[in-house]
């Protein structure tokens, strides 16, 4: 059976990892992956599979640190787990304000809590674990200011996960 996906890639067209997203496109289709198109430059895949998550972050990690000659980290998400993720957004939307949510490995939710509640959180700024998901509510312009942010870009959790605007789920869940 043939399942709807999406790779989420950590650290893409940042920190002078740059790739055009056609490219990327291009590796996953010769990696066997079908219906593959992106959403965004900051490395969101859609495509379809008839592997499950596992087997398809092995060999697209392997496959993409091959071609550009980095460490891929990427987190897989089937169209189900990206609806769920959306709707259970516990914060309401604000012009005033982000909302992220964090993709990772197993259990990364409770470390990204735990870094929350120790950090000195500016008014306004939230954490909370919805399922086994994080979301972090910030007032724009304070995304990297907030200690938070600032822990966020620890080396240590850089294979375990990434993040995304609310927003970008929503553009996603539209072309999947």
């Amino acid at each position: 059976m043939t399942n709807r996906f999406c790779a989420f890639l950590r650290g893409v067209n940042v920190n002078g990892t740059s790739m055009k997203m056609a490219e990327v496109c291009k590796v996953f289709s010769d990696a066997g992956m079908e219906k593959v198109t992106s959403v965004l430059a900051s490395g969101n895949l859609l495509f379809s599979s008839h592997r499950n998550s596992e087997e398809l972050k092995g060999i697209l990690e392997k496959v993409m640190s091959e071609q550009f000659g980095y460490d891929a980290f990427l987190f897989i998400k089937t169209k189900r787990e990206i609806e769920e993720i959306f709707s259970q957004n516990p914060f309401e939307s604000s012009p005033e304000h982000h909302i992220y949510v964090f993709l990772g490995l197993e259990n990364i939710e409770n470390v990204l809590l735990a870094e929350f509640q120790k950090s000195d959180s500016s008014q306004n700024e939230q954490g909370k674990i919805v399922g086994n998901t994080f979301y972090w509510k910030v007032a724009k312009g304070n995304t990297l200011d907030s200690n938070f942010g600032k822990i966020l870009g620890k080396k240590s959790l850089k294979s375990q996960m990434t993040s995304r605007n609310i927003n970008t789920f929503e553009k996603i869940l539209k072309k999947i």
